[in-house]
């Protein structure tokens, strides 16, 4: 796909409050319980943004699959923030256990996501099988087969749940594309463009124009990038045609050595990027146009 300058695309913004990582060692101001979060969601709503990206917590801070979480945070946001559009993360996170390591989530946890009840407008789909690791400590294969990717995304299509494809590198495209083929995706595909993580491609701008080359023409994307990274190529790709995705998940500082005070500062900042770059931001009902997806808040269930 080519870059499109000046593009009069409207620009879907992401927030992302919490994650599925760090914590509020990482800044106290982080939502973890599902009061906090959805407070977090409506503030970002008022201020401009259109996608709820949800991972959620246990009572003790950390990374949870419970499906009743999952449950009280979309019916929150759905009651607080209408039409917003509700996404959960299929990779969950990880979690540190008693002894001091790091653990990842099992498929078969990932997979029950499918039966949130009210269901998710959106789940990511994590394009392909790597050695993931932060920081050093935490590491462990995220394990996102062919096999599994395309039965969770049969799934998604029999409850009409549409998808965002998180890639780490240049194969995960080359991924999805072979399940579009195979019918389990219909164009336009929505990217996230996932850089920095170590095992996946760098944050590097270099790298940013070669995964967007790869992707078909008429795609939505964005760029997922943690830390340093995170303001300097989401804004890259807003001037280029793409979306925009912000929040203490990708970034929990407003600047080198500041700490953001909360995620409405950083929705705040990233809508002033998108008018100074000249675009302007999509309303709730026109993100949902954009994905295809009915006006509103609709109610679905896990059966549907």
């Amino acid at each position: 796909m080519k870059p499109i300058l000046n593009s009069e695309k409207k620009v879907v913004l992401t927030i992302a409050p919490t994650g599925g990582l760090h914590g509020k060692e990482a800044n106290s101001n982080l939502p973890e319980q599902p009061k906090e979060i959805i407070d977090a969601f409506e503030s970002c709503y008022n201020a401009g943004a259109t996608v709820a990206h949800i991972h959620v917590r246990d009572k003790q801070g950390r990374t949870s699959a419970d499906l009743g979480i999952y449950k009280e945070v979309i019916a929150g946001v759905n009651e607080r923030c209408p039409g917003m559009i509700t996404q959960v993360g299929n990779g969950i996170g990880i979690r540190r256990e008693s002894d001091g390591s790091w653990s990842g989530f099992t498929q078969d946890q990932r997979m029950a996501l499918l039966n949130i009840d009210p269901a998710p407008d959106m789940l990511t789909v994590n394009a392909g099988t790597f050695h993931f690791q932060l920081k050093g400590s935490a590491e462990f294969l995220f394990d996102n087969s062919q096999g599994w990717n395309s039965e969770f995304a049969a799934g998604c299509r029999e409850r009409g749940i549409v998808n965002e494809l998180e890639v780490y590198d240049i194969s995960h495209i080359v991924n999805m594309l072979r399940m579009r083929d195979a019918g389990l995706f219909e164009d336009p595909m929505h990217f996230s463009f996932v850089l920095g993580i170590t095992g996946g491609i760098p944050a590097e701008a270099q790298y940013l124009l070669t995964m967007l080359d790869a992707i078909p023409e008429g795609s939505s994307w964005q760029i997922v990038s943690i830390g340093r990274a995170q303001v300097p190529l989401t804004t890259i790709a807003v001037a280029l045609g793409g979306n925009m995705r912000t929040g203490f998940e990708d970034t929990v500082h407003y600047r080198r050595g500041e700490l953001a005070q909360d995620n409405e500062q950083l929705v705040q900042r990233a809508v002033r990027i998108i008018h100074e770059i000249g675009r302007e931001l999509a309303t709730v009902d026109e993100a949902r146009e954009f994905h295809h997806m009915a006006p509103g808040s609709m109610s679905k269930t896990a059966s549907a």
